[in-house]
């Protein structure tokens, strides 16, 4: 892959230069220019202002003339720098060959700036990565993503970062990353599948996904061009689908990397539609999405609609925006409300009249799961979760498709036969008037993950409490029943769907 440009935008270095991208990775990180070593270099405030696109603290911070503060302002900061300076921490005439530099006057000695923004980023097992994108695009921010040229490439924001928390991280042969970007979630696949292949409608994307790669010092994948499933052969299935699509709803495609150019959601509905002939037997397909909530319409059977045939979804909508907060929302992520006033209220405008003519009334964010399931009746969970979670969730999410199975695979009969244990970290809450002899409700709530608080009764209550895995669910509640003075039958009759309830949601496992 040689050098892309376009009319609007710079030269990229050139992806056919390993040995170059090897040379400038083993400099950078001789230099310490690593996530951990900007955080001691700039400090915690200036480190996340650079963050939130703010240069101004880094630039103060930045005022020496250390190898570190020298890459630092060549690389996050977009400054030019002498060519001499440079010279003392990179191999300056190697990287300028390759376009990773170039010359900011004619002079053999003038200064040298570089092509491409390339940023530090921590791997989840402690990896040194680094993430290559447009200039001034590292990541957006209040100001909007600095570029507003047709087919930027913006570097790792907070989309990027969720989906690769929640991805689920287990050892398989081929994996797809549709609509790539900079590569982060392709970098990420790289370190436990045999073979990615990533895909993007924008050319300039699969060639930054090739620099982010190699600088990186992970296997370089099989890059293709072509919107959604297009670049994928017929016969070709994977074990794991990431995507972070263009997921935006907006009147037209202005922004390649954001907007997706089909009308409302429907982008997303084909994502999630045409993954379920693309995926392995087991196969995990997650994605980010935005879904429209439409007048008169249920949002959970509108999605719940998108589920393809042969697999099993869980889908958590994390947040909604009514349409004049969600416009808002994606003007400034575009700058526009730092331009032409007038030009900025004829956007809002068509934004307001695109959601009136399809009469949404609000747009919701989360993610969608899909794992290929030979059930006779698949399970498709919609939920929303608007509170705090922990990350990564990957092995949440696994969990949870693996109790299904349990659940599945065990009427009540089997399940009361089965043995349990409180999984880690789950406390219990009473809740009720001061001074009251007894609770008016009991909530478990978890402490990991997803952070769930579910209410229980008291035999509820009472049976997590003694889940150890010693005895099994029946002689649990025949034992409560006993206590409580009620009928074992009973009990054992009316219990199973509230340990199910528990099993499902993460708060009971089964036992070995």
């Amino acid at each position: 892959m040689g050098n892309v440009s376009n009319a609007t935008q710079s030269p990229l270095p050139s992806a056919d230069r390993p040995d170059v991208a090897a040379r400038l990775r083993e400099a950078l990180l001789g230099a310490s220019f690593t996530a951990d070593g900007l955080l001691d270099l700039l400090g915690a405030p200036a480190y996340a202002a650079l963050a939130r696109s703010e240069t101004v603290p880094a630039l103060r911070a930045t005022r020496g003339d250390t190898p570190l503060e020298t890459l630092v302002r060549l690389f996050l900061l977009q400054q030019p720098v002498p060519h001499a300076r440079v010279a003392d921490v990179l191999p300056v005439d190697a990287c300028l060959e390759s376009g990773w530099l170039v010359r900011t006057g004619a002079g053999p000695q003038d200064d040298v700036a570089a092509t491409v923004d390339v940023r530090p980023y921590g791997g989840p097992d402690g990896e040194d990565w680094f993430i290559v994108s447009d200039l001034g695009c590292a990541v957006g921010g209040a100001g909007g993503i600095g570029n507003r040229d047709e087919g930027v490439v913006l570097g790792v924001g907070g989309a990027s970062t969720t989906l690769a928390g929640i991805t689920v991280r287990a050892p398989v042969a081929a994996a797809l990353d549709l609509g790539t970007g900079s590569g982060i979630q392709a970098l990420h696949a790289a370190q436990h599948v045999t073979r990615v292949t990533a895909t993007d409608l924008n050319p300039r994307a699969l060639h930054i996904t090739a620099l982010t790669l190699a600088l990186s010092g992970a296997p370089a994948a099989d890059l293709r061009e072509g919107s959604l499933f297009e670049p994928v052969k017929e016969e070709e299935t994977y074990d794991l689908i990431v995507s972070n699509p263009p997921f935006v709803i907006s009147p037209g495609a202005r922004l390649t990397y954001r907007d997706g150019g089909m009308g409302g959601d429907d982008l997303c509905r084909s994502l999630v539609q045409g993954a379920g002939d693309r995926l392995n037997e087991g196969g995990f397909a997650q994605f980010l999405a935005n879904w429209q909530h439409v007048e008169g319409e249920d949002w959970q059977d509108r999605i719940r609609s998108w589920v393809p045939r042969g697999c099993d979804a869980w889908i958590v909508q994390r947040e909604v925006q009514d349409v004049t907060q969600y416009a808002e929302l994606w003007l400034r992520d575009a700058g526009d409300h730092r331009g032409d006033q007038a030009e900025y209220q004829a956007r809002y405008d068509a934004w307001l009249d695109e959601f009136e003519a399809r009469k949404v009334k609000a747009v919701g964010f989360g993610w969608i799961t899909l794992r290929k399931t030979s059930a006779a009746v698949p399970s498709v969970v919609v939920e929303e979760w608007p509170h705090p979670i922990e990350q990564p969730l990957g092995e949440t999410v696994r969990a949870h498709f693996a109790r299904l199975d349990y659940l599945r695979e065990h009427d009540d009969a089997a399940l009361l036969e089965g043995h349990f244990r409180l999984v880690a970290e789950v406390v219990q809450e009473q809740v009720g008037l001061p001074g009251a002899e007894d609770p008016e409700h009991v909530v478990l709530r978890q402490n990991r993950g997803m952070r769930r608080a579910t209410r229980v009764d008291t035999v509820g209550a009472g049976f997590a409490g003694v889940c150890d895995g010693t005895l099994s669910a029946g002689r649990i509640l025949d034992a409560i029943a006993q206590l409580m003075g009620e009928d074992p039958v009973v009990l054992r009759d009316r219990t199973p769907a509230q340990i199910r309830l528990l099993v499902e949601q993460g708060f009971l496992e089964p036992a070995g």
